[in-house]
């Protein structure tokens, strides 16, 4: 009985121990592709806007990058893009604002812009889905858009307000 007993231990321990599949430690990257198909389309900026932002050369260098971010084909071209994007946008947080956009509404904006751009990249890094990211990026980017339109045709005066007494 006691040979039986240790039969079926040195079975059960066997079973137990046995390796499933080959562990080597390291996570099996997939390459995952990007299209813009049921992307967010970019907002319109209205002429009094666009007027203005047309002597911020920092933003309209943002704006090219972003162009070419949208003609992306492949992951790699997707990572420069973001780069780049990462880096003109740095390069507008350095710069001067314009005297109607130099307030904490449109630079609150940008820095969700800027997170998302990292997001973005940390998932390209990753090779995991980029799809989530890139939609929320598109999205601050459209809130910033429509934060200049709605600066420009804002008829309160912010200084009446908080310095009411």
């Amino acid at each position: 009985m006691q040979k039986l007993l240790l039969f079926l231990a040195f079975i059960t321990l066997g079973l137990g121990c046995k390796d499933e599949g080959e562990s080597t430690g390291t996570v099996e990257g997939k390459t995952v592709f990007f299209t813009f198909q049921d992307m967010p389309e970019a907002q319109t900026i209205n002429p009094k806007a666009q007027e203005i932002l047309t002597d911020w050369q920092e933003f309209q260098d943002f704006e090219s990058s972003f162009q070419v971010l949208y003609r992306a084909n492949n992951n790699e071209d997707l990572a420069l893009a973001i780069d780049d994007l990462l880096n003109k946008e740095k390069a507008m947080v350095e710069g001067e604002y314009p005297e109607t956009f130099d307030n904490a509404q449109i630079k609150s904006r940008q820095r969700v812009v800027r997170t998302f751009l990292l997001n973005v990249k940390a998932s390209i890094i990753e090779q995991t889905d980029v799809d989530e990211p890139m939609r929320k990026m598109l999205l601050a980017n459209n809130a910033l858009r429509s934060q200049f339109n709605i600066m420009v045709n804002s008829k309160l005066d912010i200084n009446l307000i908080l310095n009411e007494k």
